[in-house]
């Protein structure tokens, strides 16, 4: 399958392109980026062509793969959809619900393939565990913390004003929610969300399964507290997200893999636009909990 990159920052140069160059099952055909002097740097990095014109680059294509900020990313994605292109996308899908329902609708109606690149989705570590996990009904509780350090470390993601306005709550909550939604079932409510130190979020969830989860969610965490941790507890005890020893290259050949798999077959990835879309729905109503004003404190 002929694949084209949009998107031309850290996270495309350090796993979409590598990615897509070693994939045995795409050629990786070009890049397009929003500013044309990145693309030919990145094209010249990793042996592909710089596209100045998007529209040059769809006609050359039968797919695109997605490195953009992710409003930008949903505006794209419909474009490339109506054009009949199948979808590599990364997360969260956008930030807001409407705009993720336009790339649903887009790709529910023209029937491309679509896959957002959930991480941990495609390690398969994690995808043995949700496997594993989510054939009980007797789930009691759950907690995940996905804790990063971009804004207090050395990340090359630090200076992405993207996630500098969102913050971890869009960046890495939807890892946390990819994991805890095939295990517990979809979110009924979200009954809280509180903010806590930078732009640390706690936000509490009620599982159509009877199960509650507490996700707690940073990017302003101290380099040495970094890290991520899933724990379900239920009727035979408790069990931990295992380790993955895996990349972020070799996950997204994965995802390479089931872009194709969807293409062929014309069966939905678990991790559709569709999926995507139901993750930023619950994302945005955690956001407009934390946009709400706050009640008068208890003297």
């Amino acid at each position: 399958m002929r694949i084209g990159l949009l998107g031309t920052g850290p996270w495309a140069d350090m796993t979409h392109a590598p990615a897509l160059r070693r994939h045995e099952g795409l050629e990786f055909v070009g890049v397009w980026g929003r500013r044309p002097e990145a693309a030919g740097e990145l094209a010249a990095r990793h042996g592909t062509r710089a596209y100045a014109d998007l529209d040059a680059l769809l006609d050359d294509v039968e797919a695109v793969a997605v490195a953009l900020p992710p409003d930008t990313q949903a505006e794209l994605a419909v474009r490339a959809a109506r054009a009949g292109r199948h979808l590599l996308l990364d997360k969260p899908l956008a930030v807001t619900a409407e705009h993720a329902r336009a790339v649903a609708d887009a790709v529910r109606e023209t029937g491309v393939a679509s896959v957002v690149f959930f991480t941990s989705r495609f390690q398969p570590e994690t995808q043995a565990w949700i496997d594993g996990q989510a054939g009980r009904e007797d789930w009691f509780t759950a907690r995940a913390e996905w804790l990063g350090a971009v804004f207090t470390g050395d990340s090359p993601f630090a200076r992405s004003p993207w996630r500098r306005e969102k913050g971890a709550l869009w960046d890495v909550g939807p890892h946390a929610l990819s994991v805890l939604l095939p295990v517990l079932g979809d979110v009924r409510r979200v009954a809280a969300a509180v903010p806590g130190p930078g732009d640390t979020v706690q936000v509490v969830l009620d599982h159509d399964r009877g199960a509650s989860s507490v996700l707690t969610l940073s990017l302003t965490a101290p380099p040495a507290a970094a890290g991520a941790t899933v724990e379900l507890r239920g009727g035979a005890g408790v069990t931990l997200l295992p380790e993955s020893a895996g990349d972020a290259v070799s996950a997204l050949l994965r995802a390479g893999d089931a872009l194709l798999d969807a293409a062929r077959t014309g069966r939905p990835h678990p991790c559709d636009a569709a999926f995507g879309l139901r993750v930023t729905e619950i994302l945005g109503t955690a956001q407009a909990l934390l946009d709400a004003p706050a009640d008068r404190p208890v003297a």
